[in-house]
């Protein structure tokens, strides 16, 4: 069987080039990858089809195919659409009909259709819709987050609406996802809350039937436990030694060895590391007796080099670098430059062994696949009560972490402390961290259900997608009305 993951944006190369550093690089493409290469791993042919890029700001993507090193049965599949520079995803909806149409040439020039597609984010959703709509081949359809969610967030009303409508596109965002969840086979959601509360949103009420179980699968995400687990390997030792450089620049011998409240999340404001800080900065119990820790990538000095960050980056570590300095905490609050995943692992078993804490506040998260990579590496969590987590941490009575108020602080020091003040809690939640984790959020799993959910639909007679002029033209959808 072969499968084909439609993913635009981003993009995705040999060394998973820009994870983490850029908002189009976040945690949906670590998702496509790790299941693509699981479904690969169970016989299945796999191409991952996203946006050929001429451009020298970003050189890794200018080849039309690219592979995983010792993966076999995964391809990197490029399309040219959109022109040769990189773009971010808000300005790639008029070009993704010739997305479409250069993927139904590649496979006619191949002989060969794929027999199922995954789709991800709304543009892929709406890509997979359209391409439906031409051969008949069904599609899932992911969402890792829903618009109305950002919207609601943004706390858009009609008079600012246009503004930021201009910049995120979301009439025509929320117009491509009615259409991807309406037509698709099948859509993938992480937790149930996820199905009943984001799907639910008076924006798709017309559009989906959240009670339909046969439009909903619940596959949750997982970890790649040969990178993200607790065994020491050769790595840890020079990260332990590149974090106690960290630390010891600017604070004493003391404070070195105490334990580390730590944020590993995309610098981004919804992410909100900045209540984290202020959490901490709030409560002197926490300031006496642990860190904060604050994980970037390819930034060796912050307060120098942030100013070099792209827009959504730089707003919120300027505000993050001028908090610490305005309440002199350069000796307590420390940037921390992880590079890439390996790196990240062996952080996470090195602040288990001095008793740290692993935190992902964000002010609604739909999964957190953060948080299980922190768990899978024996670090306990801190974790935002709003979304997944409380989904991963909490079940049938038994805890697995802290949740929290993401906007107050005194409930987020709290948690921070419930960690840190007792051992045995901590070392409960370390164990049964490891275990949830095994049990549950593999990409091996993952990837079974997909294929499960696959199988089961690919007997099943589907609507043709009906999609909208606009879309078919390459147009802006008709302002939302809400």
């Amino acid at each position: 069987m072969k499968i084909a993951f439609f993913n635009p944006q981003g993009n995705f190369d040999a060394k998973d080039s820009h994870w983490t550093s850029h908002p189009d690089f976040g945690g949906q493409l670590v998702y496509v990858r790790e299941v693509a290469i699981a479904m690969a791993k169970m016989g299945t042919d796999v191409d991952i089809i996203t946006r050929k890029i001429e451009d020298p700001g970003w050189p890794e993507f200018v080849s039309e195919f690219d592979y995983y090193k010792n993966i076999d049965g995964v391809r990197i599949v490029r399309i040219n659409f959109g022109g040769k520079k990189f773009l971010p995803k808000e300005k790639l909806w008029p070009y993704l009909k010739d997305y479409v149409k250069g993927i139904e040439a590649f496979y006619i020039s191949e002989k060969k259709m794929p027999d199922f597609i995954t789709t991800h984010y709304g543009d892929g959703g709406i890509s997979g819709a359209l391409f439906s709509s031409k051969t008949n081949i069904p599609y899932s359809f992911t969402a890792h987050s829903l618009g109305a969610q950002k919207m609601d967030k943004l706390q858009i009303t009609g008079g600012n609406f246009d503004e930021i409508d201009a910049k995120y596109n979301f009439s025509t965002r929320i117009a491509a996802e009615r259409i991807a969840m309406k037509y698709s086979a099948f859509n993938a959601v992480s937790t149930s809350m996820e199905r009943f509360e984001q799907y639910s949103h008076k924006l798709y009420e017309k559009w989906i039937n959240v009670k339909d179980d046969s439009k909903f699968r619940i596959i949750p995400p997982g970890v790649n436990l040969s990178i993200f687990n607790s065994k020491e390997c050769a790595d840890d030792r020079m990260v332990e030694k590149k974090l106690n450089k960290t630390l010891s620049e600017h604070s004493d011998r003391k404070r070195v060895n105490l334990p580390l409240i730590t944020l590993s999340s995309r610098i981004d404001p919804k992410k909100n590391q900045i209540s984290a800080l202020k959490a901490y900065a709030s409560d002197k119990w926490l300031k006496k007796n642990a860190n904060l820790l604050i994980v970037v990538r390819g930034m060796k000095n912050v307060y120098e080099e942030y100013k070099k960050a792209n827009n959504f980056e730089k707003g919120v570590l300027k505000e993050l670098v001028s908090f610490i300095e305005e309440n002199n905490l350069k000796d307590k609050v420390f940037f921390f430059d992880a590079n890439g995943q390996n790196e990240l692992s062996s952080l996470y078993r090195i602040l288990s062994k001095k008793g740290s804490i692993f935190c992902n506040i964000a002010l609604y998260e739909p999964f957190g696949l953060s948080i299980i990579e922190a768990m899978a590496c024996g670090l306990p969590v801190v974790a935002t009560k709003n979304g997944g987590p409380s989904e991963i941490l909490e079940e049938s009575g038994q805890n697995y972490g802290i949740l929290v108020e993401p906007e107050n602080f005194q409930s987020i020091s709290n948690g921070f402390k419930i960690l840190l003040k007792n051992k045995q809690r901590y070392e409960k939640y370390k164990k049964t961290g490891i275990e949830r984790v095994v049990s549950n959020y593999t990409w091996e799993s993952t990837a079974k259900e997909y294929l499960r959910a696959i199988e089961e639909k690919l007997s099943v007679s589907y609507e043709t997608p009906k999609v909208p002029e606009y879309f078919l033209f390459g147009k802006l959808a008709p302002k939302l009305e809400f």
